[in-house]
């Protein structure tokens, strides 16, 4: 027989074929294979795709195997030697955007962020689009950034599911109190910041280059703070996370040091309390995430990909920054090293594709994270909602910005410098695999969880650009969990 070397959970496969949703310590041993081991489960035959050990006289069953056979989750902790198991949930929903074209060729878009109110009906949530309609065509052999509708309002949407479509039922554009210098009116536009840092905004046509606009925003990710009835929005740009009124109103903004001097922007306070290696953004893939506890005293906001940290190279980094705040203080108070997963064990996945896009802020120690690949449709291999919990992660605020603490910034760390330094990332596990469940669409950029047990899902569309297909592009799913995360 065939020498294997297996992780052995001698107690817990007594529990196996009932609801599971747990973790336990795991360890490895030496045994021979034994491919005569029958399994069924509640009276189903079942094939685990790979054998049991026999050690010793003693049956090792292969937990990875026979748990996904069951319908559960496995997710392995190199850094805590732990298994969890969680049990899969069920699909219940499925809803998809009708809405008419913003114009020729572009699409109506809502998904890049959605959240769910406590109190409002559990059909109803927020969501946001991005900075609008853009385009990357290739001008005279150069690839320039494009705007075929430098007017559009960035927007919360307040959205309803029901009969298989999702409705809008209001929308909330970004405004100003005062005048934006671009549209001459108190909304704003989705161009970008400050010239230099990001990329040149060009019309349709990639001929004329647009002005930019100092109170712009690339809405990604939308919180609510229960506490003062209001919104938080993570930006792309900045990057920066955004106070924002139920109306609209632009009330603040949280920026990284020294981007005040950058750019003028007198109408909407900047306070510099992100830590000036945010500065370090790869363009593009800036604050993806924003959430907040239930009782409006913290907020988390996660970057989409690894800073530029010190340099380039880092794009291939899996270590993404989490950052949390005082929401009284609007202070940071924490920072933790989210580990994406290894492009290594995907098909032709580059490592820099792998992104978070998402986040919910269950408590001050659960929080949902939302990471996928570029790929849709049969290519796509990612597309997870992680459950990750922090109350055991490593605090690295302000340890390892630069290589003078571990000789390398965080972002240089390889899984081993992790250990050595003795910086634990979160725990995860995961909540729903949406390629088991042919999620169609690339861009699952919108979370949200109801009553602790429902999940909801929704994509980006990217306003259709490029599309040829007849639809919107834009789904809504909800699952059921079989149990409450709180």
């Amino acid at each position: 027989m065939k020498k294997s070397k297996w992780i052995v959970l001698t107690t817990l496969m007594l529990t196996l074929p009932v609801a599971v949703s747990g973790t336990v310590t795991a360890q490895q041993v030496s045994g021979e294979a034994s491919a005569n081991v029958t399994y069924s489960s509640n009276g189903q035959a079942i094939k685990p795709s790979a054998p049991a050990v026999n050690l010793d006289g003693s049956l090792y069953l292969p937990v990875r195997a026979l748990s996904e056979s069951l319908g559960k989750y496995v997710d392995w902790d190199e850094f805590r030697s732990s298994v969890s198991l969680t049990d899969k949930p069920v699909l219940t929903g499925k809803y998809e955007l009708k809405a008419p074209n913003l114009a020729e060729g572009i699409k109506m878009g809502v998904g890049s962020s959605l959240t769910h109110i406590p109190g409002d009906p559990d059909n109803v949530f927020y969501t946001t689009a991005d900075r609008g309609p853009n385009g990357q065509p290739t001008i005279n052999g150069k690839t320039v950034r494009t705007f075929p509708l430098p007017d559009y309002t960035p927007t919360i949407y307040k959205i309803e599911v029901s009969k298989g479509e999702i409705n809008i039922l209001d929308k909330f554009p970004l405004k100003l109190s005062g005048v934006d210098p671009v549209t001459g009116k108190a909304t704003i536009t989705g161009l970008p910041n400050i010239k230099g840092r990001d990329e040149e905004p060009y019309d349709a046509k990639g001929e004329k280059v647009l002005a930019y606009d100092p109170y712009g925003l690339d809405i990604e990710g939308l919180a609510y703070n229960p506490k003062d009835d209001s919104f938080w929005i993570s930006d792309e740009y900045g990057p920066s996370i955004v106070h924002v009124k139920r109306d609209g109103t632009i009330i603040e903004r949280i920026v990284p040091k020294g981007w005040s001097a950058q750019v003028s922007a007198p109408l909407v306070p900047s306070r510099e309390t992100l830590p000036e290696v945010y500065n370090k953004l790869r363009q593009n893939r800036g604050a993806e995430a924003v959430g907040i506890t239930p009782d409006g005293k913290y907020m988390f906001m996660a970057m989409q990909n690894a800073l530029r940290n010190p340099d380039k190279a880092m794009d291939n980094s899996r270590q993404v920054r989490i950052i949390k705040f005082d929401l009284a203080t609007l202070n940071p108070v924490g920072e933790f090293v989210y580990l994406l997963e290894d492009a290594k064990q995907f098909k032709d996945l580059v490592q820099g594709d792998i992104v978070i896009s998402d986040m919910v802020v269950v408590n001050e120690n659960t929080l949902l994270i939302d990471e996928r690949d570029k790929f849709s449709g049969d290519k796509a291999q990612l597309k997870r909602i992680y459950a990750i919990d922090l109350s055991t992660a490593t605090n690295v605020i302000g340890k390892y910005d630069t290589s003078a603490a571990a000789g390398k910034t965080l972002e240089q760390m390889t899984v081993a410098d992790l250990k050595t330094n003795a910086i634990l990332p979160p725990t995860k596990r995961t909540v729903l695999d949406a390629v088991q469940f042919k999620f169609p669409y690339e861009k699952i950029e919108g979370v949200s969880l109801i009553n602790g047990d429902t999940l909801a899902i929704t994509n980006d569309n990217d306003f259709g650009i490029d599309s040829t297909s007849p639809e919107n592009g834009t789904l809504l799913w909800t699952f059921k969990l079989p149990y409450t995360i709180k």
